[in-house]
């Protein structure tokens, strides 16, 4: 074991648990406002209910008769046997079903690619290998295929305490990590970015084609291009880049998309965590950085690499929190930060092609009281030539959402030189607006929501739904129709019907499809259907995906021994009929864990999934009962070998003898 260095405190999942102290200090009307304002006038809420939480209010007789009203119509749209909720070392999937780990962080994804040895990491075979924390994962066939193709996968953040060895120091049952070397930094710094690999179903079992013509790592130090309004102003401008257009690297890439046209986008979220030091005393970027977060100082990069303090590069954070876009079928290509949609803490980026061939992409900002955004490109998807496509992002509209009391959504425009978005506010182009979203959206009066993070749109049904994570610093007073609950702590889902089915709308309507939590406890408020189960129930939307039939699927974030008793998962939601707001719990993560991705492909007989820095918070589980580290795990799932950490994975899972997904 090394030899500790100078000793700094725990820090855990800092950048995902920790999602800043909300910076948004406008008076905009909040989403609790709306909501409470809404529903107070609408009275008792459908569906809201298990027994126990409402026998105060409900008389049983009319409790019977509900249930009588509902019982012709309440088929689920999901077939499967409901996995029970609960904490073990190990990950669980629904009866009939096999869950498969496909890709460890450190498993090879190049011919020449080293083993993985957790004793003996270096930056130059982290870059050859697995990235750490998966979280998006995507899918983009091979002509045509739902059974070749590429998985493109996001590696948002690292954990040290369970990477590393020997860097953990233990006193009076609480942890610090030892200050980083520059060796540990450049081994983190190529654990981030993203993942291109081929894979191919054979014989029912999905397996990585490492010497796929296409597979790539992208890396915190991969060259990209700045590109759209920002590209070339002076605010992106640095020592290293006199020109503000080339950009080394993407850090802390949470959930993503696949385009229309097949490549693969990924949204830059907590970045604030990234930047240390002060910045110079004539910068103007003080306010920006404020409202950003920025510096937070969670990673020690700026110690060993000049970019990441403010003091020597003030304008470089700039240069991060944008949508990243990758060219998959060239290997070589350069990655562009596409800036027309708007800087801020992306969660996301899933598109749906609207009416007109205009393509809409949903944006979530995830942070307590940040905003909800969309944006339209300007010129129109064309199916049948993918070059064409391939700089639609560059020019288009951004919007940020505003929900109103009666139900309404409006798409504010976030355009320089329209309403507040002006000079005299201090915005001298539609640079400076983007590179200032947050602010913009202050100014047009944006609804504060509960971290809006994925948006799923449905091209079945024509609906939009909004994971909104939780808020447990709305206060009483702060509550409103799209966020109803003050001290929020289990989230909920909005759902989104756009004016006359148009994505590309600039006013819709909205509802509240669940309100998450336990529903046995009346003072939650929670609001799954009666054909809920006890293991149907959760906390903390985060992802989510819409399948081929138009079903959703949504994975959670902070379920755990003291917030719910359970581990996260993924749950089937349905969404229509009378089975609405009844959800089932289809696969749970080993103890310790987060749920990321889902991913239904195409032909619905194969899911993706990502399972999360397993292993970690190992102190708040009974039958551990102390902190988690990489010389004590609470679990060594995957491999659950003695001289293997644990691993983040992506899982494929299959029905047993084949078919289709909970059919």
């Amino acid at each position: 074991m090394n030899e500790l260095a100078p000793q700094q405190p725990f820090r855990t999942s800092q950048l995902e648990e920790n999602d800043g102290p909300g910076h948004n200090l406008s008076d905009n009307a909040t989403m609790g406002e709306i909501i409470a304002a809404r529903f107070s006038r609408r009275g008792f809420l459908k569906g809201s209910l298990a027994v126990s939480a409402i026998a105060a209010t409900v008389s049983p007789m009319a409790l019977m008769l509900a249930d009588d009203a509902r019982a012709a119509d309440t088929k689920s749209a999901f077939s499967f046997e409901e996995v029970e909720a609960g904490i073990d070392e190990k990950h669980h999937v629904a009866a009939g079903y096999d869950a498969d780990v496909l890709l460890r962080w450190g498993d090879a994804l190049f011919p020449d690619s080293p083993a993985f040895d957790p004793k003996n990491q270096t930056p130059e075979s982290q870059a050859r290998q697995f990235g750490y924390n998966n979280d998006y994962v995507g899918y983009i066939p091979i002509d045509g295929s739902s059974e070749h193709g590429l998985l493109v996968v996001n590696h948002e953040y690292t954990n040290e305490h369970l990477m590393f060895p020997g860097i953990v120091k233990v006193v009076d049952g609480k942890i610090s990590v030892s200050p980083a070397d520059k060796q540990r930094v450049d081994i983190e710094m190529a654990a981030h970015g993203g993942t291109v690999v081929e894979i191919r179903k054979t014989e029912g079992k999905w397996q990585v084609v490492r010497d796929g013509k296409l597979n790539r790592r992208i890396t915190a130090n991969t060259e990209m291009q700045l590109s759209g309004p920002v590209a070339g102003h002076d605010r992106v401008k640095t020592n290293a880049d006199a020109s503000g257009r080339k950009v080394f690297g993407t850090i802390n890439n949470c959930s993503g998309g696949v385009t229309p046209w097949g490549t693969y986008v990924s949204g830059e979220e907590n970045v604030h965590g990234y930047f240390l030091g002060k910045l110079p005393e004539d910068s103007k970027e003080a306010a920006n950085y404020k409202r950003m977060g920025i510096p937070e100082g969670v990673y020690d990069w700026g110690k060993f690499h000049d970019r990441f303090d403010l003091s020597k590069e003030p304008n470089e954070a700039n240069r991060f929190g944008w949508v990243v876009e990758i060219d998959v079928n060239d290997p070589n290509s350069i990655p562009k930060k596409r800036t027309a949609l708007g800087r801020f803490k992306h969660e996301g980026a899933d598109s749906i092609v609207a009416k007109d061939g205009r393509v809409v992409f949903y944006l979530g900002d995830d942070e307590r009281f940040d905003y909800v955004y969309k944006f339209v490109t300007a010129g129109k998807f064309n199916p049948d030539n993918r070059a064409a496509n391939l700089d639609l992002l560059d020019e288009g509209t951004l919007y940020v959402a505003k929900f109103d009391v009666d139900g309404s959504l409006n798409w504010l425009p976030i355009v320089f030189g329209q309403g507040p978005l002006t000079e005299a506010n201090g915005f001298h182009s539609q640079a400076d607006v983007l590179i200032e979203t947050r602010r913009a959206g202050d100014l047009l009066g944006a609804t504060k929501m509960d971290r809006p993070e994925d948006i799923g749109p449905n091209g079945v049904n024509g609906k939009v739904y909004v994971m909104l994570t939780n808020n447990t610093k709305r206060k009483d007073d702060q509550v409103d129709a799209v966020n109803p609950r003050a001290k929020n702590a289990f989230g909920h889902i909005v759902e989104i019907t756009e004016e006359d089915g148009n994505f590309a709308a600039t006013k819709g309507k909205w509802e509240i499809l669940l309100k998450c939590g336990d529903p046995t406890v009346a003072d939650v408020g929670a609001s799954f259907s009666t054909e809920t189960t006890k293991n149907g129930w959760f906390g903390m939307p985060d992802n989510c995906a819409v399948d081929a039939a138009g079903r959703l699927w949504v994975a959670t974030d902070g379920n755990s021994p003291k917030e719910t008793g359970r581990t996260d998962g993924i749950w089937a939601i349905d969404t229509e009929g009378g089975a609405r707001a009844t959800s089932k719990l289809f696969f749970r993560v080993p103890v310790g864990a987060e749920m990321c991705g889902p991913l239904v492909l195409p032909d619905m007989q194969s899911m993706m999934v990502a399972v999360q820095h397993p292993g970690d918070g190992g102190e708040d589980w009974k039958p551990f009962g102390r902190p988690s580290y990489y010389e004590d795990l609470s679990t060594r799932w995957p491999d659950f070998k003695d001289d293997m950490p644990v691993r983040p994975a992506v899982v494929a899972i299959t029905k047993k003898g084949g078919g289709k997904i909970a059919v």
